[in-house]
């Protein structure tokens, strides 16, 4: 029990990880408005982009985005990131 225990923690140590590369990664696009990224880049950021998009396209149908003027923020990720740290605490509970 402890073994799964460490395996899922660690897995969502890594899908945490990960959902900050990609908000680090689209903070770069988007306050770079000329921002043309390098190949390297690219190859780094679309397997960032293929594991955290379907949890955040599931949420983007529940969570609309948050206007504020012209501008709009996803709260989507937001949410995620807080549902990684709630699962996270609670396999801390459960397993340790």
């Amino acid at each position: 029990m402890t073994l799964i225990g460490a395996l899922l923690y660690i897995v969502l140590n890594i899908l945490i990880l990960i959902l900050i590369a990609r908000l680090i990664t689209e903070m770069i696009q988007a306050f770079s408005r000329s921002f043309s990224p390098p190949r390297w880049f690219m190859m780094v950021a679309e397997p960032i982009f293929v594991l955290t998009d379907p949890p955040v396209r599931m949420l983007r149908r529940w969570i609309p985005p948050l206007r504020m003027g012209g501008v709009s923020l996803d709260l989507s990720v937001l949410v995620l990131f807080f549902i990684l740290q709630i699962l996270l605490i609670i396999t801390q509970v459960v397993f340790f």
